[in-house]
C-alpha cells in the first residue's frame, strides 16, 4: 500500500499513542476490578429470588443509585440501554409516540447530530413525522433562538446533542431548554460525549431526557442509560420480559453496568482535575498542529470538550494521514467512528461550512487522563511531516502551489 520511500519515513515507534477517545475508551481498572465479582462469583440473574438472584438485583440498584448521583437524577429515572445509540432511540421514539396521541408529529433537531438521531429522525419521517433540522454557526452552535422559531403548535420534541462528537462544541443546552420549557414541548438531549467529561446535571440543564454511553468515559461497551424524567413513560424497544420497570425486555448486563457506575463515579470525582489539564493538553496540541500552513480548527475554541482538537489540513485526504500516523503509532480518527467507513466528507463538516474538498482532509485526535504531555508534543513533530510528506505527492497540492487552483484555507 505504501512506497518504499512513506515506509521509511513513517517508521513505526515502540509505544502506541491512543488519541481516539471520542471513539471508545480504555477501560479504567477502577471498572474492570468493580466487574470481576459480578462475572466469577456474583452472577444471579436479578430476575430470580434466590439469593444469588437476590445479590446481583442489589448490586444493579446500587448501580443506578450512582449514576443518577452522578447526574443529578432520581434513581427511578435512570433506565439501562445497550448503549448511547439504544438511548437516543427509546428517547426518539418516545417522545414521537407521546405527541402522535395528541396530534403532534413535528420534531426539531439540528445538522449535526450524531448519526443515532438523524437516522432515528428518517425512520419516523417515514411514519408521516415532519423533522425540521436547524442550521449551526460556523462553530457548530445551534442557536436558541432558531429554536424559538422553529417550534410550532404540533412539535413533539426538540433534541439537540450536548456536545458534538466531531467537532467538540459545547452547545447552549441550558438555554434551548429553558426554551423549550417554555413553549411546553419535550427535551431531549444526546450527551453520550459530555458526560463523565464536563458537569452534566439533568436539572440544571432542565432536560426532559438525556442519553450516555459508558465506553465513552473509560466503562465497558456495550452498556449505556437513558435519564427520562418522572411523569413520562418510556416507550418499549425490546419486548420480552419486566426489565427495568417493564420499559426493555432482556436480562440485565450486570458486570456491565456495575462497570459503567464505577467508571462514571470515578470520572465525576475527577472531572474538574482532569478536565483542566486536558484542556491544558488540547490547547497545546491545538497551537502546535495550527502552525501548519494552510490548516484550520473546526469547532468552537473556547466553548469546547477539554480533549477533543479536530483539524481539516487543505491538499490531504483524511484516510492517508490517518493511515500513516497508524504507523507512526498514533490513533486518530477523521470524525465519527460510526461513520468512518463512509467516502464522504463529514457531514458535521460540511454543515459548519467547510468545503468538499477541505472536509476530506480533516483529522480529529481526542485525548483522555490517559495521555501524557509527552505524547502530545510527539503528536505536534508527527503530524506536520505526514501532511507534508502527503502534500508533497498529491497533485492537488502541486496545482495549488502552482497557482492553478485558490488555496481555500488561507
Amino acid at each position: 500500500m505504501y512506497s518504499p520511500e512513506a515506509m521509511i519515513l513513517l517508521k513505526s515507534g515502540d509505544r502506541m499513542i491512543y488519541a481516539d477517545n471520542a471513539a471508545t475508551t480504555k477501560l479504567s481498572r477502577t471498572a474492570l476490578e468493580a466487574m470481576l465479582p459480578f462475572m466469577e462469583e456474583s452472577f444471579g440473574n436479578p430476575s430470580s429470588l434466590h439469593t444469588a438472584g437476590q445479590e446481583a438485583a442489589a448490586a444493579l440498584f446500587n448501580a443506578r443509585k450512582d449514576i443518577a448521583d452522578c447526574i443529578g437524577a432520581d434513581v427511578k429515572e435512570v433506565y439501562f440501554t445497550s448503549g448511547g445509540s439504544e438511548a437516543d432511540n427509546q428517547a426518539l421514539f418516545t417522545a414521537a409516540e407521546l405527541g402522535e396521541r395528541k396530534g403532534k408529529k413535528h420534531i426539531v433537531s439540528d445538522k449535526i447530530e450524531h448519526h443515532a438521531v438523524l437516522h432515528t429522525l428518517k425512520k419516523l419521517e417515514k411514519r408521516g413525522f415532519e423533522v425540521t433540522l436547524l442550521d449551526v454557526d460556523g462553530e457548530g452552535f445551534v442557536n436558541p433562538e432558531d429554536v424559538r422559531a422553529a417550534i410550532r403548535p404540533d412539535t413533539a420534541l426538540v433534541t439537540v446533542m450536548t456536545a458534538n462528537n466531531e467537532i467538540g462544541t459545547v452547545m447552549p443546552i441550558k438555554e434551548i431548554a429553558a426554551v423549550c420549557r417554555e413553549r411546553g414541548v419535550l427535551f431531549h438531549t444526546d450527551a453520550v460525549q459530555a458526560v463523565g467529561h464536563i458537569p452534566v446535571d439533568v436539572n440544571e440543564l432542565g432536560c426532559d431526557m438525556l442519553s450516555l454511553a459508558a465506553h465513552k468515559f473509560h466503562g465497558p461497551k456495550g452498556t449505556g442509560a437513558l435519564y427520562v424524567r418522572k411523569g413520562i413513560t418510556p416507550s418499549v424497544l425490546i419486548e420480552g420480559g419486566a426489565q427495568e420497570r417493564g420499559r426493555r425486555g432482556g436480562t440485565e448486563n450486570i458486570p456491565a453496568i456495575v462497570g459503567m457506575a464505577a467508571a462514571l463515579k470515578e470520572a465525576t470525582a475527577a472531572i474538574e482535575k482532569n478536565g483542566a489539564e486536558l484542556t491544558k493538553m488540547r490547547n497545546r496540541l491545538i497551537e502546535g498542529l495550527s502552525k501548519i500552513p494552510h490548516s484550520v480548527l473546526n469547532g468552537a475554541a473556547e466553548k469546547r470538550l477539554p480533549g477533543n482538537v479536530n483539524m481539516c489540513f487543505e491538499g490531504i485526504e483524511g484516510e492517508s494521514l490517518l493511515l500513516l500516523l497508524d504507523i507512526k503509532g498514533i490513533c486518530g480518527s477523521s470524525g465519527s467512528a460510526c461513520t468512518s467507513g463512509s467516502l464522504d466528507p463529514s457531514h458535521v463538516l460540511l454543515a459548519i461550512g467547510r468545503p468538499h474538498e477541505v472536509a476530506h482532509g480533516s483529522l480529529r485526535l481526542t485525548l483522555s487522563a490517559y495521555n501524557t504531555d509527552e505524547e502530545v508534543e510527539t503528536i505536534i513533530k508527527t503530524v506536520p511531516e505526514v501532511v507534508d510528506y502527503l502534500r508533497n505527492i498529491s497533485p492537488v497540492w502541486q496545482d495549488l502551489r502552482e497557482g492553478k487552483r485558490k488555496y481555500v484555507i488561507q
